[in-house]
């Protein structure tokens, strides 16, 4: 009997030895792949260390099944108690799991100028919890990452170039040939903008007060906004030389007189 105890006592230490000498190098395997594809340190290291924690865990139960302590108890106890912590952390739980899905598809990183939960800025770090974003007036906001997931995710950092989308509008007294060559003498002045893919200029509407022209050049993603203001400011300089019109919204009122009723 003695010795067959001992026999248990000795195996369990085994399967201990064996579980922790697993956990790490299970741990350091995951951690390796997932550093070879370039994934986040933050998540790499939380993996590992949650490898490293269930392999233990498992170690420990089979040891000490092996010397005769009924886990079953143990394994429910352990069970409730996870459910319970996953009941109570379920935000953050999800929070979590979109985080994991961001940095395995990539969808920004940092640096990256994103548009999403309905906030506007750069990346400046990505967690597995938040993202924490730079606003263009220097504000830094912490977006949960399951909100990111839930939403639409607008990069504008992905693509080389960007296009500037632009309505123009003049009078209905305008020569529409004279605004369209005056639009493209801009055009023609501004070095910046790109001419592949080509300018786009056409009258868009004929609006209540006024005729709008699509006014759409395109030019380097990190040239937009510059552009973007100094081709405002020339159309306003240009059509005041050109004696152009740009409209003020306007509105015809009809006055109706009555003759006081006979009293």
């Amino acid at each position: 009997m003695a010795t067959q105890m001992f026999t248990n006592i000795a195996y369990a230490i085994i399967i201990l030895a064996i579980g922790f000498w697993g956990a790490k190098m299970i741990a350091r395997l995951v951690k390796g792949l997932m550093e070879r594809r370039d994934a986040d340190q933050a998540l790499t290291g939380f993996v590992g260390n949650l490898i490293n924690a269930l392999v233990v865990t498992f170690a420990v139960i089979a040891a000490l099944n092996k010397v005769g302590i009924q886990t079953t108890s143990l394994v429910a106890v352990v069970g409730a108690a996870g459910l319970a912590i996953g009941l109570a952390l379920k935000d953050s739980l999800g929070n979590f799991a979109a985080g994991v899905m961001i940095l395995i598809f990539k969808q920004f990183k940092a640096g990256d100028f994103i548009e999403a939960a309905g906030v506007l800025g750069v990346v400046e770090t990505l967690n597995v919890f938040s993202t924490q974003l730079k606003t263009g007036d220097n504000k830094t906001v912490y977006v949960p990452n399951g909100k990111l997931i839930g939403d639409n995710i607008i990069n504008y950092s992905t693509k080389p170039t960007r296009r500037i989308d632009m309505v123009v509008g003049v009078s209905y007294d305008a020569d529409l040939s004279h605004v369209k060559k005056v639009l493209e003498d801009i055009l023609a002045k501004e070095s910046r903008i790109l001419q592949d893919p080509a300018p786009t200029i056409g009258v868009l509407e004929l609006a209540d007060n006024s005729v709008n022209f699509a006014f759409r050049p395109w030019v380097n993603a990190v040239d937009y906004w510059g552009v973007h203001f100094d081709l405002h400011a020339a159309v306003k300089t240009r059509f005041d030389e050109e004696n152009i019109g740009i409209p003020y919204p306007q509105r015809d009122v009809h006055l109706y007189q009555q003759e006081a009723a006979a009293k």
